[in-house]
């Protein structure tokens, strides 16, 4: 059975991300509005253009758009994981990209034991963007990692 991202990936999701209602462009230069959402419910990019939304219109986007998030991790993850372990990958995914989680040694190291220490290492290395480590990126990676192994 697929699992479904619970209370504490979403709100960890949600904190990491922050609530924007007025499209902005992220770390990578991105446009993107809401919790971190670069698409809407159509499929359409998110412009700069766009009008505003409420936190109530991000947060059904973000529960529609988690879906891509969470079927990328239920695929690549072949290992038994428990619930927040789920959450903290779906986090994860959500930020870094399924081809980038698909790619990982993060994964590798999950898929061979999903309780191996050394997955803590792996979260911590994906703080960078576009070559500079992000202070933000850090402590989500943090965060990620304290959900993954409660």
């Amino acid at each position: 059975m697929e699992k479904v991202t619970g209370t504490n990936g979403l709100n960890l999701i949600k904190k990491k991300e922050g609530f924007v209602s007025i499209p902005y462009k992220c770390q990578a230069g991105v446009p993107t509005i809401g919790y971190g959402s670069t698409y809407y419910e159509n499929g359409t990019k998110v412009t700069m253009a766009d009008p505003g939304i409420t936190e109530e219109q991000a947060t059904k986007l973000l529960s529609n758009t988690i879906k891509g998030f969470e079927k990328a991790v239920n695929t690549y993850v072949t290992s038994d994981i428990n619930q927040n372990q789920f959450d903290a990958l779906v986090s994860f995914t959500y930020n870094v990209g399924p081809d980038q989680f698909r790619k990982s040694t993060l994964l590798k190291y999950i898929n061979k034991n999903p309780n191996d220490p050394n997955i803590a290492l792996e979260f911590a290395k994906w703080v960078k963007v576009k070559g500079n480590v992000s202070k933000g990126l850090v402590k989500r990676r943090a965060e990620e990692s304290k959900l993954y192994f409660s």
